[in-house]
């Protein structure tokens, strides 16, 4: 097979990957992976461009996706409203004012159906940012795609299903700890025999992040939350070889450009030892694969414009990183949910790097930099010390028991902040650069009318529906969740049953309790 040829501009041939003398001769696809995990990166083919959407109803959402897939977008990311991720139904009294706000409103089947509409499951790859409901969700998924007819075994995509970052950093959980990692680990079985090729965690480090710890922290919190998911697993009885190659990472990207880049060489290193230390012999169990998003916490509302620059800024780290996916946030996101132009520039944003800058046609080109790989060891040593002390603490579960993490986090934010108003840290806009800012007129909203319309669909869903069949699916998902059965085959079927998710919530609330 022909190889295309990479040159410059001036015609002067771009190599596949550069070594160099000083000891940087690890090479790209190799163990631990610190150059990236293929041999060829980029060259093969670009990370995959999957910008994040949902809002309002499931016809809305459905709108956009359509819109997205057409400019370009390789894969969906859905942002699901704060009553799915907490496991209420939108006639709920405390999804009031929160309906469709912050993400799309599902409260069955029927609005998973709705909201693929017209796409095939088959034929893309979709990412759900869920977690507390994150079964509930993957199993809508399943359903859709068994009644389009897709084959189970080619399904591909993500769920976030990360329940510890929860506890410590975001706060949409439902259940205690050990129930949650039941329904992980339960997830984790019955993927790897139903849904193979399917990403059953992102291990998130990007809210850890977005609560205000540093590089440092997000690195060293995600990577031991994932030690404590593998180890779950492997008390599970799963095989770390098959499991593992499911496990996929989700990190924030700052504007500190090269501590960002070296982030990330050092992540893929650190997990490949980890791996390797927990039983891992096969390569596929020991690669870190990340999604990457840029960082919604330093967009400003002042001078909005200048947040195309920053996003710019570092999704250009994230792919000198060596992302395998990655969303760019719109410029308006600290003003509102994105407008259909500022998600059009930000996709744009990652095409121009992708095709017109040359920086995806050698693999890792910074590597060799005598500041990026040392950035990269300091990054890796100051993390192993946070991790050491959790492990010493008896892992994560037990860090955010002793409410560690939290106050980690809590200090790096406030000293953040800190910074910021002594005009320490310049944030340009805000505290220096600054200008009489105009009223912004372009704005996205979502009209509160949008739970009117969801209570009707669930009023109409209740009426045509076979109630026995949903009552019955929902006791034989409390006995198994009172048992010790794997609960996916339960949950499943209350979904095909169109059981609500708060239906299918309560009725695990009511066995596990709630924290």
């Amino acid at each position: 097979m022909k190889h295309k040829k990479f040159t410059t501009t001036s015609g002067i041939e771009v190599k596949e990957v550069y070594t160099g003398p000083s000891g940087m001769n690890e090479l790209p696809g190799e163990f631990p992976y610190t150059r990236g995990i293929q041999k060829d990166m980029y060259r093969g083919k670009p990370w995959t461009m999957r910008q994040y959407a949902g809002f309002s109803t499931a016809e809305e959402s459905n709108k956009r996706y359509h819109y997205l897939l057409s400019q370009g977008t390789m894969g969906l990311s859905v942002a699901f409203d704060l009553p799915t991720q907490i496991g209420y139904d939108s006639d709920h009294e405390l999804a009031e004012g929160e309906v469709g706000k912050v993400g799309v409103a599902i409260d069955s089947l029927k609005d998973i159906e709705i909201l693929f509409a017209g796409i095939e499951l088959k034929d893309i790859t979709t990412s759900m940012t869920i977690n507390a409901t994150a079964a509930i969700l993957l199993a809508m998924y399943i359903a859709l795609a068994k009644k389009q007819g897709a084959d189970l075994n080619q399904l591909s995509g993500t769920i976030q299903n990360d329940i510890l970052k929860e506890y410590a950093a975001r706060g949409t959980y439902i259940y205690p700890p050990a129930p949650s990692m039941r329904l992980i680990t339960d997830i984790f079985e019955y993927c790897s025999k139903e849904v193979p090729k399917w990403n059953t965690i992102s291990i998130s480090g990007y809210h850890i992040r977005e609560a205000g710890s540093t590089a440092v922290q997000e690195l060293a919190f995600t990577l031991a939350n994932g030690k404590t998911y593998l180890k779950a697993a492997l008390d599970k009885g799963l095989d770390i070889n098959i499991f593992a190659k499911r496990l996929s990472f989700f990190f924030n990207c700052h504007n500190n450009f090269f501590e960002e880049i070296a982030k990330f060489r050092a992540a893929r290193r650190m997990w490949a030892h980890i791996t390797k230390g927990l039983g891992a012999t096969d390569a596929g169990a020991q690669k870190l694969r990340f999604h990457t998003q840029t960082g919604g916490s330093t967009l400003t509302a002042q001078q909005p414009m200048n947040n195309v620059v920053r996003v710019t800024m570092q999704a250009l780290a994230a792919v000198l990183g060596g992302t395998q996916s990655l969303h760019t946030n719109g410029y308006d996101e600290a003003l509102s949910l994105p407008t259909e132009a500022a998600a059009k520039i930000a996709l744009r944003t990652q095409q121009i790097i992708a095709f017109e800058s040359g920086v995806t046609d050698t693999v890792d080109p910074l590597a060799g930099s005598y500041f990026i790989e040392a950035l990269t060891d300091e990054l890796e040593a100051a993390a192993q010390l946070y991790i050491d002390k959790i492990d010493a603490m008896g892992g994560s579960v037990k860090a955010i028991e002793q409410d560690y993490i939290q106050q980690e986090i809590a200090a790096s934010a406030y000293q953040y902040q800190n910074d910021i108003e002594s005009g320490q840290k310049v944030l340009v806009g805000v505290n220096r650069f600054t200008q009489q800012e105009e009223v912004a007129q372009n704005v996205f909203r979502v009209d509160d009318s949008i739970r009117r319309q969801q209570i009707e669909k669930l009023i109409r869903l209740k009426e045509e529906r076979n109630n026995n069949d949903v009552n019955q699916a929902l006791q034989n998902l409390a006995i198994a969740a009172r048992g010790n059965d794997n609960l996916m085959p339960y949950i499943l079927t209350a979904v095909e049953c169109y059981a609500t998710l708060g239906e299918i919530a309560d009725t695990l609330r009511n066995v596990f309790g709630e924290y």
